[in-house]
């Protein structure tokens, strides 16, 4: 198959972009280098820089062809969405508009989407979040996401779209940036190995579920093909920061150095998603503990240091 990956110099979608090469499909990378790094790009992945946003990269759509669009480009920083929410609005529902334009005009066969179960949910008042839970955003961010998400399900129903919606947890794991509340775990890891302190926002006893990256791979695999479906994607174990802080004292042996600061507008406080659907309809589950995943990740931050 011909698969675009939007974000495909990103965190998550330059993983994705190798398992898909590595399969034997052909794919194309669509990113604007704001946020991903061009030392993630498979230099077997045929490049565009080129922003989601920009009506031109129509050329692209009608040059290759593509079967399905796998979309990971996005602003990812809940507080620029509450400090900039026209911005966040502008990539987040303009840009993915953008694609989901030519998805239809060109009929591309499935649009995955990477949507996220800690922001479209809110701040839930049961754990763990089922994919039939409310929609309930707390910030501009999840608001977004959950507004594609509505958008797929129309053009679905009046333009035989199919689509996968993945409401990921909080995705970590190797080449992930420090630029969301979900980099958590790399923003602690890089503090270390720059013997600076680690900040920790309230009092450390936020919750998050934390899905290893190569997991998460494998359920883009999956969606390959899958029909239609909203997808949780996360372990289903709630993890504290200061469960974070514990486990990776037990990696460098000795207790980190940290203190609190003030809790940050539009998070929410606790989050932990079901993901039994996801076993039942793709058959994914997650195969890395968050102490294999965290050692992995940081064995690969302090390598590239």
């Amino acid at each position: 198959m011909k698969i675009l990956v939007t974000g495909g110099c990103g965190f998550i979608g330059s993983h994705i972009v190798d398992a898909y090469l590595d399969m034997g499909h052909k794919v194309a990378v669509i990113d604007n280098l704001s946020t991903g790094d061009i030392k993630n790009l498979n230099p077997r992945a045929k490049f565009f820089k080129e922003d989601i946003c920009n009506k031109k990269i129509e050329k692209i759509f009608e040059q290759e062809k593509f079967d399905i669009i796998n979309h990971h480009a996005a602003q990812i920083n809940v507080r620029t969405s509450v400090d900039d929410p026209l911005f966040d609005a502008n990539v987040n529902i303009m840009g993915s508009l953008n694609l989901l334009n030519f998805a239809i005009k060109y009929r591309i066969g499935k649009f995955i989407f990477a949507s996220s179960g800690g922001a479209v949910y809110g701040e839930p008042d049961r754990l763990p979040v089922t994919e039939d839970f409310p929609i309930n955003p707390s910030s501009p961010y999840g608001l977004s996401k959950a507004t594609i998400e509505r958008y797929l399900l129309i053009f679905s129903r009046i333009k035989n779209l199919d689509y996968v919606i993945f409401r990921y947890s909080n995705v970590y794991g190797p080449r992930q940036i420090s630029k969301s509340e979900a980099g958590v775990i790399s923003i602690f890891i890089e503090q270390i190995l720059n013997n600076k302190k680690c900040i920790v926002f309230g009092d450390g006893s936020q919750t998050r579920d934390y899905v290893y990256v190569n997991d998460v791979v494998n359920a883009n695999i999956e969606a390959l093909e899958c029909k239609s479906s909203i997808l949780n994607i996360g372990t289903g174990i709630e993890t504290s920061v200061n469960d974070l802080l514990n486990i990776l004292s037990e990696i460098i042996k000795k207790n980190v150095d940290h203190e609190n600061d003030a809790p940050r507008s539009g998070d929410v406080f606790r989050n932990v998603v079901n993901a039994s659907r996801a076993a039942r309809i793709i058959h994914w589950v997650p195969k890395t503990t968050l102490k294999q995943g965290i050692k992995k990740t940081f064995d690969y931050f302090k390598k590239i240091s």
